[in-house]
């Protein structure tokens, strides 16, 4: 078995979709980034990239690369399972933990694990999404950004 964690952090912006897990989520700003900016998958693909010995997103999609730019993350961690499977590696199990003020994600949150859970073809039941606040402590305490941190446990096929 091996193990992979994942991180990641955005900033809010104006004019902007915010996207977490591969759902739009009404609110009044979204994430700045180069792609879509969700930070729930970022730190999803960070983790496996790592549990496979793979680098981290950076190494795979730049995003000083213009074919990246606004692509949808859900795309992003498609390419990862791709990858994973040129390994030989299957997914256990994923554990994400956002960060954040507001909006309140319980609503959305079975939809997220749905969404990721069709995207790398893995029971909803292996995916794990929770959401809590900082205490209105820090930058995202004062609703600047919002932060996802990610833990994965994969396979060899022939374990």
């Amino acid at each position: 078995m091996r193990v992979g964690f994942g991180y990641d952090v955005h900033p809010f912006i104006m004019g902007r979709k915010l996207i977490l897990g591969g759902e739009i989520i009404p609110y009044s700003k979204g994430l700045s980034g180069h792609s879509d900016a969700d930070v729930i998958i970022h730190s999803l693909i960070d983790a496996l990239l790592g549990a496979a010995g793979e680098g981290d997103i950076g190494q795979h999609f730049p995003d000083d690369d213009e074919q990246y730019k606004n692509i949808s993350s859900l795309k992003l961690l498609k390419k990862t399972d791709e990858l994973l499977k040129t390994k030989r590696l299957l997914i256990n199990n994923i554990d994400i933990s956002i960060i954040l003020e507001e909006p309140r994600l319980s609503p959305y949150i079975l939809q997220m694990r749905k969404n990721i859970s069709k995207v790398l073809n893995l029971s909803v039941e292996k995916i794990n999404i929770k959401a809590t606040t900082s205490e209105k402590m820090g930058f995202v305490g004062r609703k600047e950004g919002i932060v996802s941190y990610c833990v994965v446990s994969i396979n060899n096929y022939s374990e």
